[in-house]
């Protein structure tokens, strides 16, 4: 990169008014976040718009805008920004942190406020060690030079306070790459099972398509209970994680009480009833043998007569608004034959004089000797599941740890650097105090008086 080119790139991205823009950017677009809908479903809420509009909407990916592609410059440009600055600065932070002043340097002690000088009858060389001892005790490590007429002292600490804004930066570039990673290789999904079945397939929530996962999810049980008024009280799911055929996690799952496994976290979402369910079919022959089945759709038996086989085709909670009703089928050496099975048949048929004959297929009686009846049919329910897979969820924690810390250091520390001098003047001997720091002036003056009043003791 030519050099002019070199200078306009870091002038233009290490610029603080870039940064303000950004910001400001970031922060308008988490607002409208915020009020529009996102992901799966998001754009049906604003459907009462105009198509011109809505297609502007979609265009910009106002409705998933989180994963957009001009949300992912926008932070790519904010990392880019925060290197450059960091790059541009850091250099004389870096000075700042290595340079190491001398001990008999005479402008920390220009102008001092008579406070800041202390005089003692004591004897200098007394002094001299005297004040050495409480400066290591204070400071741990310090240089010293001796004069023929003066020796001086430098200590200093803090020194990593220079770092505190490098560390937020880097914890921000942190932040923002596991939201980079997290929205391009995590994944939102859901997926229905029903009581007693299994599936290592869910829906993409806001993909399209569907996800085959490497393990497979079995709900063992699904309960649910309900208040007096009808509404559901509590509802979990017993949940089986099975890998390579062993069962490797089993648990309940409520309602604000997730699974996680394998690296995805599984909510529970919602609940409903399967088309069909269970039915319980009494089986009577010439009016006499009884035999209640409890059977489910597709499920099949055998009655005594050889080669008869009775399948479930169908199981419908409510056919043609006259009930429950099962499709039953009948294979035997005489033919196939199909009819329902109605639990209300005799209510059904005072309404329609002539139904037999008018409708066979509604004759439970069709398939002689036998008579099939109707107890009831028992709901089977499913259980609605909400995956959400997120790799970049530790980077971010890891970043948002070191933002703390870099907060902490750039707010609650400073760099303090002492110099002392202990000289002779008018016969007695005199301890003078100078001080520095990059910030927090109330704090360097309460460690510059803690520290007067040790060396006034001295005396």
């Amino acid at each position: 990169m030519p050099l002019k080119m070199k200078k306009i790139f870091f002038s233009f991205f290490s610029s603080l008014k870039l940064t303000i823009t950004l910001l400001i950017i970031i922060a308008v677009a988490s607002i409208l976040g915020t009020i529009i809908p996102q992901q799966y479903g998001g754009g049906e809420s604003f459907r009462h718009l105009s198509p011109g509009l809505f297609k502007v909407f979609n265009s910009l990916q106002l409705f998933d805008m989180y994963h957009s592609v001009w949300f992912i410059i926008l932070m790519g440009l904010l990392s880019l920004n925060l290197i450059v600055c960091s790059l541009d600065r850091f250099p004389a932070s870096w000075k700042l942190f290595t340079a190491i002043p001398s001990p008999d340097r005479s402008k920390p002690f220009e102008n001092l406020p008579p406070e800041s000088v202390i005089l003692t009858e004591k004897d200098r060389n007394e002094v001299i060690e005297s004040v050495a001892n409480i400066l290591t005790k204070r400071y741990k490590k310090i240089r010293r030079k001796d004069a023929d007429s003066a020796t001086f002292f430098y200590g200093e600490r803090g020194s990593y306070s220079n770092f505190g804004v490098y560390i937020i930066h880097l914890s921000s570039l942190i932040v923002i790459s596991g939201a980079i990673i997290g929205s391009l290789l995590g994944f939102q999904a859901f997926v229905n099972i029903p009581e007693g079945e299994s599936t290592n397939t869910v829906h993409l929530a806001r993909q399209k398509g569907v996800k085959k996962l490497d393990f497979t999810v079995r709900c063992d049980k699904f309960s649910i209970s309900f208040y007096d008024n009808g509404m559901p009280k509590e509802y979990r799911s017993n949940l089986s994680f099975i890998k390579d055929n062993n069962v490797i996690l089993e648990g309940p799952l409520l309602v604000n009480h997730p699974i996680t496994f394998n690296g995805i976290r599984f909510y529970q979402a919602s609940y409903g009833s399967t088309p069909g369910g269970k039915a319980y079919i009494t089986v009577i022959r010439e009016n006499k043998e009884e035999n209640t089945l409890k059977v489910k759709q597709r499920d099949s038996f055998y009655l005594k007569e050889k080669n008869t086989k009775v399948k479930i085709l169908r199981i419908e909670k409510n056919l043609m608004s006259m009930g429950p009703a099962v499709l039953i089928n009948i294979q035997s050496p005489e033919g196939n034959m199909q009819f329902w099975v109605f639990k209300h048949i005799d209510k059904i048929r005072e309404r329609i004089p002539g139904l037999f004959k008018k409708v066979p297929k509604f004759n439970p009686g069709r398939f002689k000797p036998y008579y099939f009846k109707l107890d009831r049919i028992e709901s089977n329910y499913y259980t609605g599941l909400q995956l959400s897979h997120d790799p970049g969820v530790v980077i971010v924690a890891i970043g948002s740890i070191f933002i703390i810390l870099g907060l902490f250091i750039t707010f609650f520390s400073s760099h303090k650097r002492l110099w002392v001098r202990v000289d002779e003047q008018d016969g007695k001997t005199k301890i003078s105090v100078g001080a520095r720091s990059n910030k927090d002036p109330v704090g360097l003056k309460r460690e510059v008086e803690h520290l007067l009043s040790y060396f006034s003791s001295i005396g």
